[in-house]
């Protein structure tokens, strides 16, 4: 993994065409990787036939973001992949669509103990896509693959 700073990172992903063309900003990533902020704004070229955010669209901004914090957080030392996602629809999306991820230390220390004798380990996570009145639209599971790259692996 090359280093690279929450600040360039943020920067590279705006103007990804996927995130660009989908209206999806990074208007976050902590200085520490514990944390970022997603947004998904409608326009008039991102909306579906009924006027609403395509479902492709919520999920896309959910997508990488726990693996990219995660993969940080944890150092070179791991492989850190996405497994498994699941993507619960609660209302149909309008407007501007929030999303906050958070990798507390205390999470990133019990998946490190978890995978310390170089096993697969799958943490989970989730993330509520919230409208511009804290209305949930969506939730989005994650289940990560993580472990230990084969030479720091244990004899």
């Amino acid at each position: 993994m090359r280093p690279v700073t929450p600040g360039t990172l943020k920067r590279l992903i705006n103007f990804w065409p996927p995130f660009l063309g989908a209206g999806i900003r990074v208007r976050r990533i902590a200085p520490d990787w514990s944390a970022a902020d997603v947004e998904l704004r409608a326009r008039f070229y991102n909306r579906n036939y009924v006027g609403t955010h395509f479902g492709g669209s919520l999920y896309a901004m959910a997508d990488p973001f726990f693996m990219l914090l995660l993969m940080h957080r944890l150092g070179e030392r791991y492989l850190v992949w996405d497994r498994a996602a699941h993507v619960d629809f609660v209302a149909p999306g309008r407007g501007t669509i929030r999303a906050h991820f958070e990798m507390p230390e205390a999470r990133v220390a019990q998946i490190r103990a978890q995978a310390a004798s170089g096993g697969k380990i799958f943490p989970e996570f989730a993330v509520r896509l919230l409208d511009r009145e804290e209305g949930l639209v969506a939730t989005v599971r994650k289940t990560l693959y993580v472990r230990l790259k084969p030479r720091y692996r244990p004899a």
